[in-house]
């Protein structure tokens, strides 16, 4: 293990401790990020030092508070490199961020017979609120197909595209199979038919680095806690001129500018629509974990989880009776697979008491079990703190599993 390696690990507290009397290895990181030090006392700080509601106070802990609340949106913008804060609505995650696109946008964009695409390969927080949209307003959504090897068709994408086509809402990378879109791509070509496209990027921002300028979508959201943050705050990026058609998705608090009984004038960007007092220790937290994220260094994180990637893959090829479900080219560090024989719940149940945790189960992205005719896998998901000895021990742990059912 290398000194890096140990320097990183050394930031969680979390993986220094044992589960049913083994070392804690953890590999359920597309569900959510362990949290380093520098977050956990972010945190801590605020409530023992600054707690303080933001914005409108007039005294020291508020406006503290909210500086650096505000600085959380611009690493945000930095991060993505939006043009500017303005675009950066912070928001309690990425399924909070899709509903609130989905919801303004069906107040004023979609029409009977408009045509939303989505992929066969989104999780149902980027399916569920299309289906409501389209119900609303009598819109179509047509589906993206998968091929066999865990990539879009998109022979398919391109005849599914036409002067209909009102959004495009595609997940960047696939939490389920790590397959990693061809975003850039589609999106050009999804303009071409004048459509506005969401970029759901849960699984992209802890992993690579995102220019939303680059890639020219209109929307692209995230979470928090996916990116070594916490939980209850994400993000969501919309162009300045997308978000200014938009009509409020909640009222009341900081998104309003002057109440009268007559009528409400809406506060300006971003705070158009963010209503209520904020999760302010989230974005101090969500802050402190871009902070790290640039410290370790972006670019080493997707290098050294592409080599926690391709050392499990070499390995789990190397035992009998494993088949992997996706197998894309382009791939973030998540492994789907099964083991022949056993049920994913019960791999996932004995690796448990060995102190290892994955995911098993369909990943909260249903339709990609049904396109696969399984009731779902086991999930391994790698981060920057990984190492290829968890990953060793992963192994021998699958290996015993396979013993004790014959």
């Amino acid at each position: 293990m290398t000194d890096i390696v140990l320097n990183i690990r050394d930031q969680f507290p979390i993986l220094h401790q044992k589960v049913h009397g083994h070392p804690l290895i953890y590999f359920d990181n597309a569900a959510t990020s362990q949290k380093p030090l520098k977050v956990i006392n972010a945190i801590s700080e605020y409530y023992l030092q600054g707690n303080s509601n933001i914005h409108r106070g007039a005294h020291y802990l508020s406006n503290q508070a909210t500086e650096k609340y505000e600085k959380s949106r611009e690493a945000v913008r930095r991060l993505i490199n939006a043009e500017s804060t303005e675009e950066i609505i912070l928001t309690k995650g990425t399924t909070e961020s899709i509903n609130l696109v989905a919801s303004c946008l069906s107040q004023f964009l979609f029409q009977p017979g408009d045509e939303i695409l989505i992929s066969g390969l989104e999780h149902h927080a980027n399916i569920v609120p299309w289906q409501i949209a389209v119900e609303q307003k009598g819109a179509l959504i047509k589906v993206i197909p998968i091929l066999d090897s865990g990539e879009l068709d998109l022979v398919a994408f391109k005849n599914l595209l036409s002067p209909k086509t009102k959004l495009l809402a595609l997940s960047h990378i696939s939490n389920a199979l790590g397959t990693i879109n061809p975003v850039e791509e589609m999106i050009a070509l999804a303009k071409e038919k004048g459509a506005l496209v969401l970029i759901d990027g849960a699984q992209s921002a802890p992993h690579m680095l995102v220019d939303v300028q680059a890639l020219d979508c209109d929307f692209f959201c995230f979470s928090a806690h996916k990116i070594y943050g916490p939980t209850g705050i994400g993000v969501l990026y919309g162009k300045k001129a997308q978000l200014e058609k938009m009509p409020p998705y909640q009222s009341g608090g900081e998104m309003i500018k002057e109440v009268t009984f007559k009528g409400t004038t809406f506060n300006d960007l971003p705070y158009k629509f963010e209503a209520g007092t904020p999760n302010i220790a989230g974005g101090i937290g969500l802050l402190a974990a871009i902070e790290f994220m640039e410290e370790v260094g972006i670019d080493h994180i997707a290098r050294r989880e592409a080599e926690l990637l391709a050392y499990a893959t070499k390995k789990l090829k190397e035992l009998e009776g494993i088949q992997f479900v996706g197998e894309a080219k382009e791939k973030a560090a998540v492994i789907s697979f099964l083991v022949d024989g056993i049920h994913p719940s019960d791999l996932g149940s004995v690796l448990d008491k060995l102190g290892i945790a994955v995911r098993t189960g369909h990943h909260c992205a249903q339709p990609i079990m049904d396109r696969f005719e399984i009731p779902g896998t086991v999930r391994a998901s790698f981060a920057v703190y990984n190492t290829e000895n968890e990953i060793d021990m992963f192994i021998e742990g699958i290996e015993k599993v396979k013993k004790m059912f014959g």
